[in-house]
């Protein structure tokens, strides 16, 4: 089978590789389509600390399961899934208190351990989610990203009077639109980017407000306005200070980042106002809930997808993604 293999940072191959056989527990998935994440840039580049090479990258991926080991029903032969990247140990605290996607052995498919950019991936058969039939293969993969939104706003509890400001508009911060607007009714959604056709993708995906503060701060585009609820899908260290400047008091702030580097913010900034602020790492079982949303129609996966592109393209793939923010936002591989 082909394989798109990291086998050290900056070396990319298609390779060609046996096919995997599930183990006891394990489904094989014949994978159909697999959206690419700036999370697979990052360990081509080496810029992911949690990568483990070589590695088969690719966390987002629909297919049709074809083969299971032991112990799994042979009536799951045939299914159409998309599988959920967080494979956790059950046992530890974060696990026991109903947060996987935190467990003190967390694997993720496509970063621990070899992932969909694959003709042929196996993982557990607790992870590939059933699909129902009006959810279309070519944007079946992009359950994932969506739930990384469905898991900021469990914490923050989106209501219908909130106003949102949402910091960046890539492909996190679009899903957030959508399942502000789209699932919880928020009254407002502000979107804040520096590259105007970034904006212009933010309006198409429910935007109420766009704003590009690549010159003009923040602070004198709202004009007194204060969110209620804000997201960083940017990820940049100076946005925390920011959004608690921006934030109306009692509000509620969700950092998705991981950059390292520090940033500074005052005990008064955030005590004065009594701001609330949560992060959020992947998604802990959001599933079933983004599958229902996009059944029910309360999503439009499609308004990400900018490019589909062959497998054998990767590289060409991988590079328009990174370089080519303007134009591109979603790009699905057809293996």
């Amino acid at each position: 089978m082909k394989s798109v293999v990291i086998e050290q940072p900056e070396q990319l191959s298609i390779a060609q590789r046996a096919e995997p056989q599930p183990a006891a527990g394990e489904v094989r998935v014949k994978v159909k389509y697999a959206s690419i994440c700036g999370s697979d840039v990052h360990i081509w580049h080496g810029h992911n600390p949690f990568a483990k090479y070589p590695r088969v990258i690719g966390h987002e991926f629909f297919g049709i399961i074809d083969a299971v080991g032991a112990g799994v029903d042979p009536a799951r032969l045939g299914v159409r899934v998309a599988v959920d990247p967080v494979v956790s140990c059950g046992h530890c605290y974060p696990c026991s208190v109903g947060r996987p996607n935190v467990c003190s052995e967390l694997q993720v498919i496509g970063v621990h351990r070899d992932g969909g950019f694959s003709e042929f991936s196996v993982v557990p058969n607790a992870n590939a989610w059933a699909l129902p039939d009006n959810i279309d293969d070519r944007v079946a993969s992009l359950v994932e990203p969506f739930t990384i939104a469905a898991n900021i706003c469990a914490f923050l509890q989106p209501q219908p009077q909130d106003i949102a400001l949402v910091y960046g508009a890539g492909p996190m911060g679009l899903t957030a639109i959508q399942v502000l607007k789209g699932v919880y009714g928020v009254k407002q959604v502000i979107v804040a980017d520096r590259l105007t056709q970034r904006l212009q993708m933010a309006s198409d995906n429910g935007a109420d407000l766009t704003l590009n503060n690549a010159e003009t701060p923040l602070a004198v585009q709202l004009a007194g306005v204060q969110p209620t609820l804000i997201i960083d899908a940017a990820c940049h260290p100076y946005i925390l200070a920011e959004a608690t400047a921006l934030a109306s008091p009692a509000g509620r702030i969700g950092l998705l980042g991981f950059s390292g580097a520090p940033c500074t913010i005052t005990q008064q900034s955030l005590t004065s106002k009594e701001l609330s602020i949560f992060t959020s790492r992947l998604n802990s079982h959001r599933f079933p809930q983004v599958i229902r949303w996009m059944s029910e129609g309360k999503i439009a996966p499609s308004k990400l997808v900018t490019h589909y592109i062959p497998l054998d393209e990767i590289e060409r793939a991988m590079t328009l993604f990174e370089k080519d923010p303007r134009s591109c936002c979603k790009v699905i591989l057809e293996i």
